[in-house]
C-alpha cells in the first residue's frame, strides 16, 4: 500500500487539475446544461485509465449513465457510484469566484462539482492510476456506474438498473462520497435518507387585485401559510397523522455510534452565523436528531410582489415547495398520501399538491463484513479508524442497490462536511483529497482478497 500512496502524494497536484478543467463543464442537470458533453467527458477519463466503457441511454426518459468496466486481479468486483451533474450555481452573487471557474485557494479548491460529486469521480481514478502503476494491474474488477440525473432524483434508475441487472452485477458498493468532519476525522456512512418533493399550491382571484379587497376577496397566500402552519409544529414535530409510524428505531450499536461522533454542532451553527441548533440540541442529541429523524422543510415560498418598495395588491397565487427527508422504513408514496389526506381532513381541499422527486431511505447492516474491510482500509489511509454513522443525513438513489441488487454500501470519499455542496464556495480541501484517495486505493486492495 505504502507505494500507492507515494504515487497519489506524488500525482495530487495533476490530479487537482485535471478536477479543475472537470469542473469547468457546467453540468447543471436542472437545466439541460452540458450533459452530453460531460457524458463523453467522463467516459474519455475513464478510457485514459484502461476501462472499458459505454453511454447508455434510459430509454424510459433521463439523462445518461456512463458505464465502465476493468478487470482485476481477483473474482471480486467493486462498484464504484458517482454522478457527474451538478446543482444549479444560484445565487451567483453569493460566489467569491465564478462557479464554473474553479479556483485554487489555499488549502482549498472552489468550483461548483469540486466536492458533489466530480472530486470524487477524479480521486477515484487517482486511486485506481496509483495501483495499476504500482502492482501492475488492479486488485479486483472495477464497474463505474456514473449517472446524469442524481441532481434531479435520478429518475427512471429502478428501471435502469432492472433493464441492465447483469451488466451492474457486484460484489459491494462504494457510493459517491464521503465525509471528514471539521477536523479531518474520517467517516463510514451506511446508508441515506429518503426523499418526498412536493409543492403546495393556493389558488385565488384571476389576476392580482387592489389590496382593499382584503375584506371580501380570499388571500391565497394567507391560506398557504394557515395550510403550513398544520404540518408542523413549534417543537418541530410534523403533525400529519400517521408520519412516524414506519419509522424503525435505531439498534444499539447504530446508537453507540452515534454517541462517540465529535461534537461538531457548534462549529456548524458558527460557520452559519447562527447561536443554537433547532431545540438547542447539541452533543449526542445534535447527532442523533440530524442523522435518525425525518425532516418536513420549506424549501420555498413565492407569493404576490417582492421587488423593492411597496406595492399593495393581494395575490392570485401562493406556492410553496416543500421537502421531507425520510428515514428507514418510510415509503415516499405512503407520506404523500398522508400528507394529502392531512390537508383534506384540516380544511385545505383547496390545496394543489405537485409531487416530483421520490427516494427511498436505504442503509447497510454495521455487521456487514464490507464496512469491516472499509474501516481496515480507513486504518491504511488515516492511521486511525473512522467513525462509522448508520446514515448519512442526505439523499441518494441508494436503495436500488441496496434493496434491489443486494449490494452492501459505504460512502468513502474526498467531501467534508463544511465543504458548502449545493451551494455558494462549495470546494474541498486538499487534504481530504489526498488521504480520501490513499483511503479508496487501501480499500480496493483490501477487498480483492476479504
Amino acid at each position: 500500500m505504502e507505494a500507492a500512496a507515494d504515487f497519489i502524494d506524488t500525482h495530487l497536484e495533476q490530479a487537482l487539475d485535471e478536477l479543475v478543467e472537470y469542473c469547468r463543464l457546467p453540468t447543471v442537470s436542472a437545466l439541460g446544461q452540458s450533459i452530453e458533453e460531460t457524458a463523453r467527458y467522463t467516459a474519455d477519463l475513464l478510457e485514459k485509465e484502461g476501462f472499458t466503457t459505454r453511454i447508455i441511454q434510459k430509454e424510459e426518459g433521463g439523462y445518461p449513465v456512463v458505464y465502465g468496466e476493468h478487470p482485476g486481479q481477483s473474482s471480486r468486483t467493486l462498484m464504484l457510484y458517482n454522478h457527474y451533474d451538478v446543482q444549479p450555481a444560484d445565487p451567483l452573487e453569493e460566489w467569491t469566484t465564478e462557479p464554473f471557474e474553479p479556483e485554487r485557494r489555499g488549502d482549498r479548491l472552489y468550483g461548483r462539482g469540486a466536492s458533489d460529486n466530480k472530486g470524487n469521480i477524479t480521486s477515484r481514478l487517482l486511486a485506481i492510476r496509483a495501483l495499476k502503476e504500482t502492482f501492475g494491474g488492479l486488485p479486483c474488477n472495477v464497474k463505474f456506474f456514473i449517472e446524469g440525473d442524481e441532481e434531479i432524483g435520478s429518475p427512471k434508475i429502478a428501471a435502469f438498473l432492472r433493464e441492465h441487472r447483469d451488466l451492474v452485477r457486484s460484489d459491494a458498493c462504494v457510493w459517491e462520497g464521503g465525509y471528514a468532519f471539521w477536523d479531518g476525522s474520517p467517516t463510514l456512512m451506511l446508508g441515506v435518507k429518503g426523499l418526498l418533493y412536493t409543492e403546495l399550491e393556493v389558488r385565488g382571484p384571476s389576476r392580482d387585485v387592489h389590496s382593499s379587497y382584503a375584506t371580501v376577496v380570499p388571500n391565497p397566500a394567507w391560506r398557504l401559510a394557515w395550510a403550513m402552519a398544520s404540518l408542523k409544529g413549534p417543537d418541530e414535530r410534523i403533525l400529519i397523522d400517521g408520519f412516524y409510524d414506519d419509522v424503525r428505531s435505531p439498534n444499539e450499536e447504530e446508537l453507540a455510534s452515534l454517541r462517540v461522533l465529535p461534537d461538531e454542532g457548534a462549529q456548524m451553527m458558527a460557520d452559519l452565523g447562527i447561536e443554537t441548533a433547532v431545540l438547542g440540541v447539541q452533543g449526542v442529541d445534535y447527532n442523533r436528531r440530524h442523522v435518525l429523524e425525518p425532516t418536513c422543510t420549506i424549501d420555498g415560498l413565492t407569493s404576490g410582489y417582492q421587488g423593492p418598495g411597496a406595492k399593495t395588491i393581494l395575490p392570485a397565487r401562493a406556492s410553496a415547495k416543500l421537502d421531507f427527508r425520510l428515514v428507514v422504513d418510510q415509503d415516499p408514496e405512503d407520506i404523500m398520501r398522508k400528507l394529502r389526506r392531512h390537508l383534506n381532513q384540516n380544511g385545505f381541499e383547496d390545496v394543489i399538491l405537485h409531487q416530483f422527486s421520490t427516494e427511498f431511505p436505504a442503509r447497510t447492516a454495521m455487521e456487514d463484513p464490507f464496512v469491516g474491510i472499509a474501516q481496515e482500509a480507513a486504518r491504511d489511509a488515516y492511521g486511525r479508524a473512522a467513525h462509522v454513522m448508520p446514515n448519512m443525513p442526505a439523499t441518494g438513489p441508494m436503495y436500488h442497490f441496496v434493496h434491489d441488487l443486494g449490494l452492501p454500501c459505504v460512502m468513502v470519499g474526498v467531501n467534508y462536511i463544511g465543504g458548502r455542496d449545493h451551494a455558494p464556495d462549495e470546494h474541498i480541501r486538499v487534504e481530504d483529497f489526498r488521504l480520501g484517495t490513499r483511503h479508496v486505493a487501501a480499500l480496493l486492495q483490501r477487498f480483492a482478497s476479504g
